[in-house]
């Protein structure tokens, strides 16, 4: 074995380079299965952030569907999702350049079948029985005024831009055919709820020219929230629902709701984008689901007849977007030394007795990464629950410094990097994330916080931020370091803190209202919640009702806990990344932040980035900012780098 060097932290040479990272990295997303064909949807940084629709046909090939230029994303609700549907070889996707509706029949060359007009479309099911498809479409027609959502139908071979069957609240999701399509189901709600604060489960029955006859509200409401409606082979009604504190499945039968298996765990999750998807049909009486306890999600069969769950034993610990069929379930899953995957998993093979499941039984069909890193360069996490405000308990997961060529100096101690996802209320997991190895392997500590607020533990949990965003989700970062701090694991006098989006908002309280960090990286980060309340787009023009208060009623909540307007406050170095397109959180966020740390002479960098939304897509700026990013704690924590980066000018350093 080679004798490992002595290094200060944060100088160690790592072979995960942000090179390696964008070359051999795509996102994987939405999956659905046509007879034994399996499509999912790869975004490719190489592509300059293209959405590609891949099948994988029965012999194992696998080929892209849409061809270029065409990029198969939707903007409904700006995070979309739910961007494609495919039936009978036949792909249906939305365009992101006009977010028209394209059909491409196999061997065919893809043609728009809605107008040129400012509609989206998403989350789309086929009406085999009517040759039409069922989606939500958001009107953006009237420019002054709110987009208007609504459930419609599409003819599949030329529309005329929907015909509306479900309209008057302010958001649809979910539209799903029952198996004779006699009827439809959906989930609706209205600001200012968010999908997982509340939403109502409707079911309507389908008339013989296509439109909607009686329906009925089956569950939901303000206070519950109602995630994934899904009808069974023998048309029984399934949904998820938190009506006793946590996301667990239930079924609407004879009129009657009945729990099929309470547990304190999480089977559903934050509806931030459309089909997303936590269980499957195997058969009329076997599911196969995913839930999570204690950060770690899980893979199981539930009997719908006994309420009966068995579960099947994989290395898993990230695990979604489960489609069941033809005695297979395909899902993405990642787990603490491998990338995110589509997974199949061959149901037929299950043991009836214990369901157990043979490694020959799992079969990945795509990586989200090819890259193979030699496990003593990766920091496996440590779950980390630490004490936080009012005798509460916060969740995090904890990674060290680990490098197998390095060790750092006796008594020193690592700088911290505390990391925040976005949000609020999603959740971080343990599954392999390059970016947090990245850091790690150069000799750079990682708090990744479940901060109050976040998902994976039940509604009281998630509930903490009401009314208190800026406090709870900022009390808890600072308490994880200074955790880690008082048990010696930092170096108190290196913290630092990044996050994107809800998580460069917390990054910004956390540096303007406490005196804990030394240094911080906002990614497209809100700053002045008053501008996000009056500028940001629909699905979340209402959002800040519940975490901060009714705008512009508490008015002086909102001041009190916008950065910018505590400037004077801040007293540490911050660098900016943002897109010059973004709708969420607009670029003026970040610049005016910008030229409060140039007035006030502080260390201050800004990096915009041409063309980026919300979240990065193209490799080059990813790389960009990663590197960036290193290359500004170099600067400021004075640790020299192993490989030279591009540098960033750094004003008042």
């Amino acid at each position: 074995m080679t004798e490992r060097k002595v290094a200060p932290y944060g100088s160690w040479k790592s072979p995960i380079t942000s090179d390696l990272i964008v070359s051999e990295t795509i996102g994987l997303g939405q999956i659905a299965l046509d007879g034994r064909d399996v499509y999912w949807l790869e975004m490719r940084p190489a592509e300059g952030g293209r959405y590609v629709v891949v099948r994988r046909s029965p012999d194992g090939q696998t080929a892209d569907v849409t061809p270029p230029p065409f990029n198969a994303r939707t903007r409904v609700h700006e995070y979309g999702g739910g961007a494609f549907v495919v039936a009978n070889g036949t792909l249906y996707f939305s365009n992101f350049t006009d977010q028209r509706i394209y059909r491409q029949d196999p061997g065919s060359e893809p043609r728009p079948i809605t107008p040129e007009a400012a509609l989206r479309y998403a989350d789309g099911v086929i009406d085999r029985h009517r040759r039409r498809m069922i989606c939500v479409r958001e009107d953006h027609t009237d420019v002054g005024g709110e987009a208007v959502n609504a459930l419609v139908s599409l003819d599949l071979d030329e529309s005329d831009g929907g015909q509306v069957l479900v309209s008057g609240n302010d958001f649809y999701s979910s539209p799903r055919l029952s198996p004779d399509g006699s009827r439809l189901a959906w989930l609706t709600w209205n600001h200012p709820n968010m999908p997982w604060d509340g939403t109502e489960l409707w079911v309507g029955e389908i008339r013989k020219d296509g439109s909607l006859g009686r329906t009925e509200r089956v569950a939901g409401g303000i206070d519950e929230s109602i995630f994934q409606p899904e009808w069974s082979p023998d048309g029984t009604l399934y949904f998820i629902s938190d009506r006793t504190g946590w996301w667990n499945l239930y079924r609407w039968r004879d009129g009657r709701i009945e729990p099929l298996c309470e547990m304190e765990a999480e089977f559903g999750v934050p509806q931030w984008g459309f089909a997303m998807s936590t269980y499957a049909f195997e058969s009329t009486h076997s599911i196969i689901c995913t839930y999570t306890q204690q950060g770690s999600w899980h893979l199981a069969s539930l009997d719908t007849a006994t309420g009966e769950l068995k579960v099947i034993e994989t290395h898993y610990t990230l695990i979604g977007f489960l489609r069941a069929a033809l005695g297979r379930v395909v899902f993405l899953a990642g787990s603490p030394t491998e990338p995110t995957s589509v997974v199949q998993l061959e149901t037929s093979g299950l043991s009836p007795q214990g369901r157990s499941l043979a490694a020959r039984e799992l079969k990945v069909l795509r990586r989200s990464s090819e890259l193979t890193i030699e496990p003593e360069y990766l920091s496996k996490p440590r779950a980390v629950e630490f004490p936080t405000e009012h005798g509460l308990t916060a969740h995090s997961f904890f990674y060290v410094p680990k490098n197998r060529d390095y060790v750092a100096p006796p008594a020193e101690r690592p700088p911290l990097l505390v990391m925040r996802h976005g949000g609020p209320p999603s959740a971080t997991s343990s599954a392999l994330s390059l970016m947090i190895q990245y850091w790690t392997s150069r000799g750079i500590a990682v708090l990744d916080v479940n901060y109050g607020g976040s998902t994976g533990n039940g509604r009281a949990y998630r509930q903490r931020l009401q009314g208190q965003w800026g406090v709870v989700d900022v009390d808890d970062c600072v308490n994880g370091a200074r955790y880690l701090v008082e048990c010696g694991e930092v170096d108190g006098d290196r913290l630092a803190i990044r996050g994107g989006s809800a998580g460069g908002y917390t990054t910004l309280c956390v540096l303007t209202l406490r005196d804990a960090f030394k240094a911080g990286a906002s990614y497209f980060g809100i700053s002045d919640l008053e501008a996000l309340a009056t500028e940001t787009h629909k699905f979340e023009s209402r959002y800040l009702d519940r975490l901060i208060g009714p705008y512009p009623e508490r008015r002086d909540l909102y001041r009190e806990r916008s950065p910018i307007n505590f400037i004077e406050r801040l007293s540490c170095p911050v660098i900016f990344f943002q897109g010059l397109e973004d709708k969420i959180v607009l670029p003026n966020q970040a610049e005016m932040m910008v030229e409060a740390l140039r007035a006030k002479g502080l260390p201050v960098a800004y990096v915009p980035f041409e063309g980026e939304q919300h979240g990065f897509r193209r490799a080059e700026n990813i790389k960009r900012a990663l590197d960036a990013e290193l290359y500004f704690y170099a600067k400021i924590f004075a640790f020299e780098l192993a490989d030279p980066v591009d540098p960033v000018p750094i004003e008042n350093l």
